[in-house]
C-alpha cells in the first residue's frame, strides 16, 4: 500500500504563467506539465525552478517552527561547504578519503566529549539521523544478547525485549516492530513524565537486551536520570546476576549536557552505558540529516554486524542501514566542531537555554498556563492550561498561534497521563530573544479573545494535534 494516496483521475494539470517562458511568452503554455505523471518532454530549467519554488511558498517558515528540534539556520560558509560536497557519496571512502577522515575525526571528538574510557578505541559512525543511529544501537544490543544466549535463542521461550519509558521517540517503537523485539514501556505516573529507574529494573529479565535512557524527552525536554538507572541495574545484577546494558538516546541532550551540565554523569563514565547516539542535525547545529552512533569499545559492537565491501575501489567497513548518502552533512558537522569548539558550543547552547527559561517565565506570568518544564535542561519547555481555565484548551492556543505563523505543537501525553494535553516550545539556535519577544507579544495579544470563549472550540483532538515527534 502506498504511504501517500493517489489523486483522482482527470485532475487538471499545473498552471504555467506566460512570463515563465524563457524567450516566447506563450512558449511555456503550449503544454502545461501534469501533476502526477512524468511530462512527455523537458522544459526550461528556469520554468521548472519557478514552478517548484512557487508551490513551496505554501510551506511554513522553518525559523518560526517551534515544534521541530532540527536545525533551521547555519552560517553561509557551512552552506557553501555543503554545496561543494553534495555530490560526494559518503560510502565511497576510497574515492573520497578526506571526507572519510573528517567522519573519523568527528567520531573521535564525540568519544572524547562523552568520556569514552579510551577515545582512540571507541567505535562509531555517522548516520542519516538519530533514528538510524538508534536502530544500529538496538541491533548491537540484540546481537550481543543473542550471542550470550546462543543455547536458547531463537526459541519461543527466548524472545528478546527492550525496556524504555513510554516517552521514547517513535523510532524505538519502529525498532521493536522491525526486528521482532518485545517493547516493555514504563508508563508515566502523576508528575513523572519519563522513565522511573526502579520500575525499569523491575521489567528486566534474562531476555532483556538493554534499557534505553533518554537524555532529553521530546515530550517535555526533561533529562531522564541515567545514573540512577544504571545504579538500579547494578542493584539488579547484585540480586539476580542479570547484567543489562544501557543505551543513552541523547538525540538532543548529548549535545547540550557536555557543555552546560558538565557535572551531570550520564555518558561513558558509567560502566553500564554501552552506546550513545545523538542527532548532529538537532543541537549538533547541522542542517538535516546527520546523526552519530558510538559504542564505548569494539566489544560493545559485535564484529559480525560490520560489513566489508571492496567493489568501490578498496575494502571498507560499513555498519549502517543506508548505503549511498551525501557527505555534505558530515562535512558540515566537522565545520561546526572546528568553527565553535567547546567554548563556542557552550555559548550557543547557553543562549538557547536562556531564551527558553526567559520565555517560559513570561508565559507563566500570564496566569493562564501551568509550566511542566522550564527549559532548564533541554532548551525546551512544555505547558498546559491552568486548572481554572475552562474556556479554551491548548489546541485552541496552537490553532490561533498558527494564524500568526507560529507552529507550536499541542498534544496529549501517553499512558498513564492521556488526560494531560500540553503545548511544547523548542528553542533552537536562530530562535533569538527578539523572536521570543515577538512570540510572547503575539501570544499575549491573543489572550483576551481566548479568555472570552465559553468553551474550547476543538472537537477532535486527534485531528488538531500537529505533534508526531
Amino acid at each position: 500500500m502506498p504511504l501517500h494516496p493517489g489523486r483522482p483521475a482527470g485532475e487538471r494539470p499545473m498552471s504555467v504563467n506566460p512570463f515563465l517562458g524563457p524567450a516566447n511568452p506563450v512558449g511555456g503554455m503550449t503544454q502545461a506539465p501534469p501533476r502526477h505523471r512524468l511530462p512527455d518532454g523537458p522544459m526550461a530549467p528556469s520554468t521548472a525552478y519557478q514552478l517548484v519554488h512557487d508551490e513551496l511558498m505554501l510551506d511554513g517558515n522553518a525559523r518560526l517552527n517551534l515544534a521541530t528540534f532540527v536545525t533551521t539556520w547555519m552560517e553561509p560558509e557551512a552552506g557553501l561547504l555543503m554545496a561543494e560536497c553534495r555530490d560526494k557519496n559518503m560510502i565511497d571512502k576510497d574515492e573520497y578519503p578526506r571526507t572519510a577522515e573528517l567522519e573519523r575525526r568527528c567520531v573521535a571528538m564525540l568519544a572524547d566529549l562523552w568520556h569514552a574510557p579510551d577515545p582512540s578505541k571507541a567505535v562509531g559512525c555517522s548516520t542519516t539521523g538519530s533514528s538510524e543511529a538508534c536502530m544500529l544501537a538496538g541491533l548491537a544490543l540484540k546481537r550481543r544478547w543473542a550471542l550470550r544466549n546462543a543455547g536458547r535463542h531463537p526459541s519461543r521461550e527466548a524472545r528478546p525485549n527492550l525496556v524504555m519509558g513510554v516517552n521514547v521517540q517513535v523510532c524505538w517503537d519502529k525498532f521493536c516492530t522491525f526486528w521482532e523485539v518485545e517493547s516493555r514501556q514504563v508508563p508515566m505516573e502523576g508528575d513523572r513524565f519519563h522513565l522511573d529507574p526502579a520500575a525499569a529494573a523491575e521489567l528486566c529479565d534474562e531476555n532483556t537486551i538493554g534499557v534505553v535512557g533518554i537524555l532529553g524527552s521530546t515530550f517535555d525536554g526533561s533529562y531522564e536520570p541515567v545514573a540512577e538507572l544504571c545504579a538500579a541495574l547494578d542493584d539488579l545484577q547484585e540480586r539476580t546476576g542479570l547484567d543489562v546494558p544501557v543505551h543513552v538516546d541523547g538525540a538532543s541532550g548529548a549535545m547540550i549536557a557536555p557543555f552546560l551540565d558538565e557535572d551531570l554523569v550520564w555518558d561513558f563514565r558509567l560502566d553500564r552505558v554501552a552506546s550513545v547516539n545523538t542527532s548532529g542535525h538537532k543541537y549538533g547545529l547541522v542542517y538535516p540529516g546527520v546523526g552519530w552512533a558510538l559504542w564505548r569499545d569494539a566489544a560493545a559492537l559485535p564484529e559480525e554486524l560490520v560489513f566489508r565491501v571492496n567493489y568501490l575501489g578498496g575494502e571498507m567497513p560499513t555498519f549502517a542501514l543506508n548505503f549511498s548518502r551525501p557527505g555534505a552533512q558530515v562535512v558540515a558537522q566537522y565545520y561546526s566542531f572546528l568553527r565553535l569548539g567547546r567554548d563556542g558550543y557552550r555559548a550557543v547552547q547557553q543562549a538557547a537555554r536562556d531564551v527558553a527559561t526567559g520565555l517560559s517565565a513570561r508565559i507563566e506570568a500570564l496566569g493562564d498556563f501551568r509550566l511542566l518544564t522550564r527549559g532548564d535542561e533541554l532548551p525546551v519547555f512544555a505547558f498546559t492550561t491552568a486548572p481554572d481555565v475552562t474556556g479554551f484548551d491548548v489546541f485552541d492556543v496552537a490553532r490561533r498561534l498558527r494564524e500568526n505563523g507560529w507552529l507550536v505543537p499541542a498534544y496529549t501525553f501517553p499512558a498513564n497521563r492521556q488526560d494531560l494535553a500540553v503545548l511544547r516550545v523548542v528553542c533552537r539556535n536562530g530562535f533569538s530573544e527578539d523572536l521570543a519577544d515577538l512570540f510572547a507579544e503575539d501570544l499575549t495579544r491573543l489572550m483576551p479573545e481566548l479568555r472570552s470563549q465559553s468553551h474550547p472550540l476543538t472537537r477532535d483532538r486527534n485531528a488538531a494535534t500537529g505533534f508526531h515527534h
